[in-house]
């Protein structure tokens, strides 16, 4: 016994054995807590709370379960460490790290807990309303709240560390502006978010075409905003694009306007002509994809026909490309019925005998 007394009485860098021991277990110990934690979460917690009917437990117990096994064993090793006699620098390092480590421990769990509720509650809600403005607010406003977060935990941590944060800040608004000349591109591109929010040109799924890209909005950013192609391919598109080109949304567009221009042959009669009028207009009164308003006349004398504009408009939400296609198909059928020919180029050589 008075061996063990002597060996655990030997010090080494300041310490005993016995107190380096000690510290040793308590680090083991907090680990073995934490485990401990986190099984009991994982086989009695999660199934209680799997029984009621809000989920609202599920998702703190699940968010919880990770920052408070590590805040134990952090802690564990703040007690181990604390029991050291340590040089005083060393052990103001140590403090200072064990309040900054807290702090973001914190942070974290914060984070994690609004990125659960965030992805729980919010965005179904936003699918549910019928206005688009919150579906491109809210991924913004989840984004700026996280950062957020994690900026408060930061100053907090630090200021708890015994750092000044007031000269810091002071630091990095000078640093700041130099940065934000240098990021001017950024900027702008971040003003062209605001712009985008505020003018709503487009929102969400809408189709728009803007500096030859044609395609449907997926995402709107803070810097950029994301389009998906009629080919498939994902674009990303700077944000200050939006304020410098114009932007044509098609989605926006009440109806759309069909212009064709339909050519008969000279030995067309007037009756003829009012006949094939006629049945443009009849053709379009047929059809349940295009609105009343139509445009039919005469227009021109052309080099090879003699020409007929016929204008209609497809209804929104209906598809142009079938309207179209059945358009032209009771056209080519109705004046073909009718005896109605189209024009094509024709020329008429004449040979003249020379003497």
């Amino acid at each position: 016994m008075t061996e063990l007394n002597e060996f655990l009485s030997q010090t080494f860098y300041g310490n005993t054995i016995l107190t380096w021991s000690i510290s040793l277990g308590i680090i083991l110990f907090s680990t073995i807590i934490g485990k401990i934690v986190y099984w009991f979460f994982s086989k009695f917690v999660r199934v209680l709370t799997r029984k009621t009917k809000n989920n609202l437990d599920d998702i703190v117990v699940d968010m919880i379960e990770e920052p408070l096994v590590f805040t134990i064993i952090v802690t564990g090793i703040w007690l181990a460490l604390s029991l050291l006699t340590l040089p005083k620098l060393v052990s103001v390092a140590i403090t200072h790290s064990y309040s900054m480590v807290i702090s973001l421990l914190v942070g974290w769990l914060v984070a994690r807990l609004f990125d659960a509720i965030y992805q729980q509650y919010l965005l179904p809600w936003a699918d549910r309303t019928e206005n688009d403005l919150d579906d491109q607010l809210l991924p913004v406003l989840g984004k700026g709240i996280k950062m957020s977060i994690w900026i408060l935990a930061i100053i907090i941590g630090l200021n708890n560390a015994g750092y000044d944060v007031g000269a810091l800040i002071a630091g990095l608004g000078i640093g700041g502006l130099a940065l934000a000349m240098a990021a001017k591109d950024t900027v702008s591109n971040v003003f062209g978010g605001f712009t985008i929010f505020t003018d709503k040109p487009f929102r969400l799924k809408d189709r728009i075409i803007i500096s030859g890209y044609d395609g449907i909005v997926q995402e709107i950013g803070i810097r950029s905003t994301r389009l998906r192609t009629l080919t498939g391919r994902l674009v990303t598109i700077p944000n200050a694009k939006f304020a410098d080109a114009p932007v044509e949304n098609i989605s926006a567009e009440p109806s759309r306007k069909i212009t064709l221009e339909l050519g008969l042959t000279y030995d067309t009669t007037p009756d003829k002509m009012q006949e094939a009028m006629n049945i443009l207009q009849a053709i379009a009164d047929a059809n349940s994809d295009t609105e009343e308003k139509t445009v039919i006349y005469f227009s021109s004398f052309g080099d090879f026909a003699m020409t007929i504009k016929f204008i209609y408009y497809i209804k929104k939400g209906c598809s142009v490309a079938m309207t179209q296609s059945d358009m032209n198909m009771a056209i080519l059928k109705q004046f073909n019925d009718h005896k109605l020919e189209f024009a094509f180029p024709t020329q008429t050589l004449y040979n003249i005998a020379q003497n």
